[in-house]
């Protein structure tokens, strides 16, 4: 039995490694076959930041075959990620010092000097999602006042222009705030919704009072594994509330959630037994 288990193990240990390797020789080949994504300047054989530079390189690919304003974004946030990582890694001392550390600073400058380029392109769209990510990542003025101009347009009627229109309305207008995280989440059609609304719309009535509200939303943000307070503490904070009420609360909190796996949530004020 013993040796059963533990030629299983073995086998599972094999399958594993086997795919990292593939995945390796995977991206290798895309890299060989693809000379635009041009990987010979990402440092390939580094060992730190590999999950990092996999995604870019994968992601260019992405970007190559449909080069949408979305994919250009995501590339531009992956560079960043990336730059990020190598910092980091800039600053550890590997065995064959010199020459590795070296590489990972030129690099990293690389990466500085993509991230420009790759911003100063995406100046010539004017698509939503551009005008908001030069907004919320460069600070860009003119695209905010242009992002805000589009509001009540089909274009923004998604959820993740609702959502940013939210964070802008978050510090002058809760009310609008409020109905525009709801309506982001009745659009949204991902298997993996923005955790960050459950935390805000919690947040946004626990600060006006509505326990209930607020009671409701951190049930569902903790089903997603969303940080929101201990237990002892959850008990404090709502402790006007009675064990029925919570209990009706977190039945409606799974049906939310419910509705929203199934992407047929519809905002409705809460009811109790």
């Amino acid at each position: 039995m013993y040796q059963l288990v533990k030629l299983s193990l073995l086998t599972a240990t094999i399958i594993f490694l086997s795919g990292c390797f593939d995945n390796t020789t995977d991206t290798d080949r895309l890299c060989a076959d693809n000379p635009d994504l041009k990987c010979q300047f990402l440092n390939m054989e580094d060992g730190q930041c590999r999950i990092d530079r996999t995604n870019l390189v994968w992601q260019r690919y992405d970007k190559l075959k449909s080069p949408t304003d979305v994919n250009k974004i995501k590339e531009i946030e992956l560079v960043a990620k990336y730059r990020s990582c190598l910092e980091l890694a800039a600053q550890i001392e590997p065995l064959d010092a010199r020459e590795r550390k070296t590489k990972r600073v030129e690099t990293m400058i690389f990466m500085g000097e993509e991230y420009r380029r790759l911003v100063e392109e995406l100046k010539t769209s004017d698509s939503a999602e551009v005008l908001y990510f030069l907004w919320s990542h460069t600070g860009d003025d003119a695209s905010r006042r242009r992002f805000l101009q589009r509001e009540g347009r089909p274009e923004l009627e998604t959820a993740e222009m609702q959502y940013a229109l939210a964070t802008f309305y978050s510090s002058r207008d809760e009310q609008k705030t409020e109905q525009l995280l709801h309506r982001s989440l009745e659009l949204s059609k991902t298997a993996k919704p923005n955790t960050e609304i459950f935390k805000t719309l919690s947040s946004l009535y626990y600060k006006n009072q509505r326990l209930d509200q607020a009671y409701l939303w951190s049930m569902v943000a903790k089903s997603h594994g969303v940080a929101i307070a201990s237990k002892q503490e959850l008990n404090y904070l709502y402790s006007d509330l009675s064990n029925e009420q919570k209990q009706d609360l977190e039945a409606q909190a799974n049906s939310i959630l419910q509705e929203i796996e199934l992407h047929t949530y519809q905002s409705r004020s809460i009811k109790f037994r």
